[in-house]
């Protein structure tokens, strides 16, 4: 077997992995600099995928309120503040304060920006931001910046390997020093399609694990592999408990989130029932509902910081129930009247207006609304599929949308293991609890440069480690005798269906115990490859271990925070409450021997004020 050799290896082809290979190569540009994904290059993975109705890219700027030298402290403070003090508040300054970097190096590489009629750039309010950051293209945002980058990334000379699947980490003396990949194309026997990669320096940017769960807003191929190779491997994980779900089109996986709520749509069953009323605390009116509704636009993740959780467990167990859910456009709720919106929700629709209506006629309908403030959104729709003019219903479900956690990271993309690195949405400690809307982009671009350059940087100074020729036979050997056992789909859809009943939206410890307990139960069985072959085979491998990270956390957690909403029961109507200050600490998880072990640790604090006072 040869050995592909480089000095640094970039695992995902997402924003962090670009921007990680691009920074890379500008930092050690002698160095072999290799980018391997599990896809095709600029058509799988996240951000070159997805769309909302306006994607954010969150940034401090020169221009950003409130404006002055440290304005990007008002930033830190948003994201320490709204994730609950369990991310690291150096981290959280490195993102406020190298958001003007990020941005600007984007705009040079021609993302189309929006920008208002002065030539300034056009920033909104997101998810818990206080001050007006979000930049964004459109719904297309992330594939714009997903499309710059590989411009960049193609006048460089940084090879590229599309559909390698990596599949394990190869360590010497406590330093990763390669992995093994498998080429998803070939068929055949396990030799024919192996890979092995010698390395100095190595860097996760495979994104996030939509697929350990059954209803997601994620692409094909997001299985957690990057958890699953750091976990095996032995690093540290954190805040897998801490996942974003909200209501989002089952046939589009568009999320509805923003002026998609703020048109106050009705929210019904499949048999045209407005339900939501039969989860709330007590009899709410419909100017209360209306209310409820409109505000759930600017906190669309659940949050147990924000009231409008509500909604989302309503939808969750109205589905549990065997209800579908829907947003209707027809026709407003029962008893809505615009002008009971409370004033700083009349406020803010007004200044979401594009296409101006009477004022009469805001009353009509949802539709009415939605044509107002964002008419793009239902073009969209309609190029999807779903013909809001023709009545079509949007069919909801809480889907997962990001995670929160992932590979524990330091100042440099840096993770507990030598030699390895993390960046985006697989890396963790940067978010805490919750993320203010638009940071996820932010985050891939501020610690996928901060990777590359210091994996780079340490490859520089590094002699090639030794191969253990040894454990890749073993590891080769291992997988030749794991093929016994359930089916791979029909193991991925139990663990789907289990972690969508146990770990989304509403949490009990009953249930969680119950999840584990299936989940060793299938380990236990095994798992064989079936029709569709050795990578789906893999993915469902690092799907099993994902998923029990995430329930094990969910139950070590027994609070609420975020949203990890920690009911008593499954019939309470309100989850636990935070236990603060004492639950400001992150959970830990590590691979020792063959065990899973969890242990609390708390994670740094923010060192500055608004002001630059120490806090």
């Amino acid at each position: 077997m040869k050995t592909i050799d480089c000095d640094v290896l970039v695992i995902g082809a997402g924003g962090a992995g670009l921007r990680a290979a691009i920074e890379a190569k500008e930092t050690f540009n002698r160095g072999r600099i290799l980018l391997v994904t599990k896809g095709a290059l600029g058509r799988s993975g996240v951000t070159a995928t997805a769309c909302s109705d306006r994607m954010a890219f969150h940034a401090t700027l020169p221009h950003t309120e409130p404006r002055g030298p440290d304005h990007w402290k008002y930033h830190a403070e948003d994201i320490y503040r709204i994730g609950r003090y369990v991310s690291d508040g150096d981290l959280a300054e490195i993102l406020a304060k190298e958001s003007q970097m990020a941005f600007e190096y984007l705009d040079s590489l021609g993302v189309p920006f929006v920008r208002r009629k002065d030539g300034l750039v056009d920033q909104f309010i997101t998810d818990g931001s206080e001050y007006p950051r979000a930049c964004y293209t459109g719904p297309r945002t992330a594939n714009h910046i997903e499309e710059a980058l590989l411009k960049k990334l193609s006048s460089m000379d940084i090879r590229v390997m599309e559909h390698c699947m990596v599949s394990t980490l190869l360590t010497y003396r406590g330093r990763v020093v390669g992995a093994i990949g498998f080429d998803e194309r070939e068929e055949g026997k396990i030799e024919g399609r192996i890979k092995i990669f010698s390395t100095k320096t190595t860097i996760l940017a495979t994104g996030g694990a939509g697929e350990v769960f059954k209803i997601h807003v994620f692409p094909p191929g997001m299985t957690g592999d990057g958890y699953a190779l750091a976990y095996r491997a032995g690093a540290e994980l954190v805040n897998l408990e801490f996942i974003q779900i909200g209501p989002a089109s089952v046939k589009t996986k568009l999320n509805c989130s923003g002026s998609l709520m703020r048109a106050v749509p009705r929210l019904m069953n499949e048999k045209g029932e407005e339900f939501l009323k039969n989860y709330l605390p007590k009899e709410r009116s419909p100017a209360e509902i209306g209310n409820l509704l409109f505000e759930k636009g600017a906190s669309w993740p659940v949050s147990l910081e924000k009231r409008t959780y509500l909604i989302d467990v309503a939808i969750f167990k109205e589905i549990f129930r065997g209800q579908r859910v829907f947003l209707d456009y027809r026709t407003n709720p029962e008893g809505f009247r615009f002008q009971d919106l409370d004033p700083k929700w009349k406020e803010r629709y007004e200044r979401e207006v594009k296409s101006p209506i009477p004022h009469s006629q805001r009353e009509r309908s949802p539709f009415d609304r939605l044509s107002e403030i964002n008419p793009e959104s239902i073009e969209w729709l309609k190029e999807h599929g779903i013909d809001l003019s023709q009545g079509d219903l949007i069919e909801v479900a809480p889907c997962i949308q990001h995670f929160q956690g992932g590979v524990k990271i330091r100042t440099h993309g840096e993770t507990s293991l030598k030699g390895l690195y993390a960046a985006g949405e697989c890396a963790g400690g940067q978010h805490g609890a919750n993320r203010p809307g638009g940071n996820a982009l932010l985050d891939g671009q501020v610690f996928g440069r901060r990777a590359g350059q210091a994996a780079a940087i340490e490859a520089k100074r590094l002699k090639r480690q030794k191969m253990s020729w040894p454990q890749i036979q073993s590891y080769l050997k291992r997988l030749e005798n794991e093929g016994k056992g359930e089916t791979a789909s029909q193991v991925r859809k139990e663990i789907q269906s289990l972690t969508f009943q146990f770990a989304s939206v509403v949490r009990t410890e009953e249930g969680l115990k119950e999840g584990i307990q299936i989940l060793s139960s299938l380990r236990d069985r095994g798992i064989k490859q079936d029709e569709k072959g050795l990578i789906y085979w893999l993915e469902t491998k690092n799907i099993m271990d994902v998923a029990e990270m995430i329930l094990r956390a969910c139950l070590y957690r027994k609070e609420s925070r975020g949203p990890h909403l920690f009911f008593d029961r499954f019939e309470d109507l309100y989850p636990l409450p935070s236990k603060d200050p004492q639950w400001r600490n992150y959970i830990v998880i590590q691979k020792q021997g063959e065990r899973m072990i969890l242990k609390k640790k708390a994670p740094i604090p923010l060192s500055i004020g608004r002001k630059g006072d120490d806090r």
